[in-house]
């Protein structure tokens, strides 16, 4: 079965070689330090589904990144049958084994054109089938049962038209965390780590991992533990498991993963990167611009000092960019645009190196 390989994605990264530290090897694989996404907020809006992301993505790999993000919610399907027609369109150019492809599981995904009733479409698909009962499913839209989730990615790879992915997520489990209590929601945990060994062991993914938005950086009761989710992979695949990635936001205006002391490792208060880089996690971060609310106001001129002193960058877009491409301990930073002049522009960052850490460091003291 075809997936990332160390081979393609190498070959992949040499057609670029005159950028500057913008590859990364991490899980025997090559990753561009930024990827490209396919989420559009306000699903339920029709105007979602008057563009797409084709056009990015096309512009993206052919710009340098081979990392791929998307969910199985995200436009209720359509972004993952968009990177499909994208990957066929491309197949002469670029080799499946040079691109990483990461989709999520967890949000029902419905689909479009939008079910009349979305509760129809629900007994249907998933409590008619026996995917999961009422009581699995929070607040309408979420549900985490071993067997919704392997609908779900045997869904994805059939929109995608892939046999297998890089990187399955669970996504945003920590909607259930308050409801279910911390014993039962890391118990379900563990049966969900059982079902994904045994699917990646049958070739439908090669690594698994979870994706928060607040998971593993609140400071309340929706808290995951990072190392207690690690010591569940071990029970679940042994010392050789399959869960190596997490991903969470991290931009210019959420620093928590950098700044805040999240996570508890070996009994050692930590932020979570320094967590992950201890128990050998993969970190993938998201909203690198903050779903453009970055851009309220202009960045200040001490901070476009700090990361680009040459002044090469164009704009504070950039810079966002060029913040967290610089950040230690992150692999790969995901942003999303429907625009290939926008991924173009994006993609120039890659001609500079990254801040170097003494003057990154340095905008954490501005902000004080």
């Amino acid at each position: 079965m075809s997936s990332a390989t160390l081979d393609g994605t190498l070959t992949y990264a040499s057609r670029f070689s005159h950028y500057k530290n913008f590859y990364i090897k991490h899980e025997n694989t090559i990753f561009s330090k930024l990827g490209i996404g396919t989420f559009s907020p306000e699903p339920y809006k029709e105007e979602n589904y008057l563009f797409s992301f084709e056009e990015s993505l096309i512009s993206a790999i052919q710009n340098g990144i081979n990392h791929i993000d998307t969910a199985s919610n995200y436009r209720y399907g359509e972004s993952e049958k968009e990177i499909g027609i994208v990957l066929k369109k491309l197949s002469s150019e670029v080799a499946r084994e040079s691109l990483i492809i990461a989709s999520k599981g967890g949000f029902i995904p419905l689909e479009f054109p939008f079910p009349a009733n979305p509760y129809h479409w629900i007994g249907e698909n998933m409590l008619d089938s026996n995917l999961a009962c009422t009581d699995d499913i929070e607040l309408d839209q979420h549900c985490m049962t071993p067997a919704f989730l392997e609908w779900s990615c045997r869904r994805s790879l059939k929109n995608i038209g892939i046999d297998k992915l890089d990187i399955y997520y669970l996504h945003n489990p920590e909607m259930h965390l308050m409801r279910l209590g911390e014993d039962e929601f890391y118990t379900q945990i563990y049966n969900i780590f059982v079902k994904f060994e045994s699917l990646a062991s049958e070739g439908l993914f090669e690594t698994y991992g979870i994706a928060t938005w607040n998971g593993f950086i609140a400071e309340n009761e929706e808290r995951i533990s990072l190392e207690r989710i690690v010591d569940i992979a071990k029970r679940a695949g042994g010392e050789k498991h399959r869960f190596r990635y997490i991903q969470t936001p991290f931009n210019l205006g959420k620093t928590n993963i950098y700044t805040l002391n999240t996570q508890t490792v070996n009994g050692e208060e930590c932020t979570l990167l320094q967590a992950a880089h201890r128990l050998k996690i993969g970190v993938i971060t998201s909203s690198s611009l903050l779903q453009m609310h970055l851009f309220k106001k202009s960045f200040s001129a001490e901070t476009g000092v700090v990361l680009d002193e040459n002044m090469i960058l164009e704009s504070d877009i950039q810079l966002a960019l060029q913040f967290v491409r610089s950040t230690p301990g992150i692999v790969s930073s995901l942003f999303r645009t429907r625009w290939s002049d926008h991924v173009e522009h994006n993609c120039k960052i890659a001609n500079m190196n990254p801040t170097k850490k003494n003057r990154y460091d340095l905008l954490y003291r501005l902000q004080k």
